[in-house]
């Protein structure tokens, strides 16, 4: 085949493509890898600390027993994210982590600051010696802070720890309407009662009927006060009487 029959040929191949549509597919391609590099670009200056810094940390929400300090710290790393990297989630839970803080939300705000708002564990009870209950009956541990005050001590097993903060309500409002504090109420692993009064007298209640029993002791008291000695003890666990344990524990009535 002569060079001529060659170039002709070609000739006729290129005459049948499409000019248009191979420039609109190379146009379309440019556009595409322009884009691409854009993206590329704006991902590096929204990702970069120095471009776009967090300038702020807005705290709002009572707090008491959570300092600056604390939530400094708690977020120190984090705060090394720019504006638009840093996880909201991952703040929030560093936040939460915190022992005194109960429930913390966190937002973006415009240009460069992080709005949060904390609540804090409302502690109502101390929990087997070594912990807290909050209103919800949830168990949570914190170190001693000043301002807490005065707190009935709660116990039992882990897992009954809502039933236990509710049944303190139900004896103490009985006991308080008659005139008695209730500082402890402990639940055994067998799951009887037990009462301490703030004079120091315990109750023991049982597995069943407390409130009945709490009763009793109530009506029962006047006589047991007019005695010589003081009550330490009284044993609620039967089913008409009851046992007064005295402070010399010489002597036992029923």
């Amino acid at each position: 085949m002569s060079f001529a029959d060659v170039r002709n040929r070609w000739g006729s191949k290129l005459r049948l493509v499409d000019w248009y549509l191979c420039f609109g597919l190379v146009f379309l391609f440019l556009v595409i890898c322009g884009l691409a590099t854009g993206v590329w670009k704006l991902n590096i200056v929204l990702n970069d600390a120095d471009t776009l810094p967090i300038e702020a940390v807005a705290i709002k929400g009572d707090r008491q027993f959570t300092s600056d300090e604390e939530i400094r710290v708690a977020l120190q790393d984090l705060m090394q994210r720019s504006f638009f990297s840093a996880d909201v989630n991952q703040v929030q839970q560093a936040l939460e982590a915190l022992p005194w803080v109960y429930q913390a939300s966190v937002r973006r705000e415009w240009p460069a600051k992080l709005k949060v708002y904390l609540v804090e564990q409302r502690a109502v009870a101390h929990w087997n010696a070594s912990e807290w209950l909050n209103e919800q009956g949830q168990v949570f541990q914190a170190p001693m802070k000043e301002g807490i005050g005065s707190l009935p001590s709660l116990a039992g097993p882990e897992e009954q720890a809502l039933s236990v903060l509710t049944n303190y309500r139900q004896v103490s409002e009985l006991l308080n309407i008659n005139g008695f504090n209730l500082t402890r109420l402990e639940l055994s692993p067998r799951h009887a009662w037990l009462a301490v009064l703030e004079n120091g007298i315990e109750l023991k209640l049982g597995r069943e009927d407390k409130m009945a029993r709490v009763q009793r002791f109530i009506n029962v008291y006047p006589t047991l006060v007019n005695q010589s000695k003081p009550v330490a003890r009284v044993d609620l666990r039967y089913d008409t009487g009851l046992a007064v344990g005295w402070d010399d524990a010489q002597n036992e009535s029923h």
